[in-house]
């Protein structure tokens, strides 16, 4: 078990207060805290800090970035378990994002909340109690960065958040939790297959990557000049990975100049790769040069993507990171 735990406080609703306009950010670590008195049973020295204080709507690649550093360090200093407390809006790219640069086996466990501290049945003490208690488990650890709320254990690559508002929004629609909170002990079920890490640039600002969601009757326009922006470009299209064929040739043509991936919109299953053979369909679409993102929902196919870019990995290089990123890359 470990002995010592380190935890990073980045703001978000679990860490808000009453204000006439509405919460605001208004705790700092230690008083998030506080609120969860059973954190001295778990028998660890605790050693907070506040690394941001921001609605997670506002945090950018650079400042996760930043964390994976800090953390790094701490772990050079000897702890033995992380967590990262934030905003739930964008946990599940932050942390699959913290997944992809996170190399070593000491866990890291990304938790939040759903309900502000003012309202009854505020979520927040229970999720970072039982994500310190899978932090400082050693059966969590080499498994990469793990998201931990309503008792429940995902794995970053996997998690969505799937409600706007439940408790219960955070969801690994083609895997399942991994692993439980039972009695407060946390229970690994299942790992998931084995991960992929990248080099952690310095910064990502310089390779930016467009998502443009493909909607009925849809015109195309979103892509004009698209290439002359961007850097690389997530599609997310209809089920298995069509568009309609108006936008095929659009699509090539941004394909011909930077990296195009194609993921589906629905959040769950793969992208296809030889099944459909129309116009706009993912056969016709690969032909054209489009990659396929397997199983990676569109955020986290970004996610990818932007860091591939800024690790200056070739065309070669993205088509076969993402082939192989979850199984589905055909």
């Amino acid at each position: 078990m470990a002995d010592n735990l380190t935890v990073f406080f980045l703001g978000g609703t679990i860490a808000m207060a009453g204000h006439r306009d509405g919460v605001v950010q208004r705790l700092n670590g230690a008083a998030v805290m506080s609120a969860v008195p059973q954190l001295a049973e778990l028998g660890r020295t605790i050693d907070a800090h506040d690394f941001r204080a921001m609605p997670s709507a506002c945090l950018g690649f650079d400042d996760i970035l930043e964390l994976v550093a800090a953390a790094e360090e701490a772990v050079a200093g000897g702890t033995t378990g992380v967590v990262m407390v934030q905003g739930t809006d964008t946990i599940e790219e932050t942390a699959y994002l913290i997944d992809l640069v996170w190399p070593h086996g000491t866990p890291l466990v990304v938790t939040g909340a759903m309900r502000n501290p003012k309202l009854a049945g505020a979520d927040g003490p229970a999720n970072l109690l039982a994500a310190m208690q899978v932090a400082g488990n050693e059966q969590f650890a080499a498994l990469g960065c793990l998201v931990v709320a309503n008792d429940q254990v995902h794995a970053a690559r996997y998690v969505r958040k799937a409600h706007s508002s439940n408790p219960a929004s955070f969801t690994s629609p083609n895997s399942g939790p991994m692993g439980y909170l039972v009695e407060g002990v946390p229970v690994l079920l299942s790992r998931p297959a084995a991960r992929m890490t990248l080099n952690r640039p310095a910064s990502v600002t310089d390779v930016p990557v467009a998502l443009v969601t493909v909607t009925l009757d849809d015109d195309g326009g979103l892509l004009d000049g698209l290439a002359d922006r961007y850097a690389g470009l997530v599609v997310a299209g209809f089920g298995v990975g069509h568009v309609p064929a108006a936008l095929a040739d659009p699509l090539a043509a941004l394909a011909a100049r930077i990296p195009v991936v194609l993921a589906s919109r629905t959040g769950a299953g793969p992208v296809f790769a030889r099944t459909y053979g129309f116009a706009g369909s993912e056969s016709d679409l690969r032909s054209r040069g489009l990659i396929g993102a397997g199983f990676l929902d569109p955020y986290k196919a970004r996610v990818l993507l932007r860091l591939l870019l800024a690790n200056g990995a070739s065309r070669a290089e993205v088509e076969d990171t993402f082939a192989a990123s979850d199984g589905a890359g055909g």
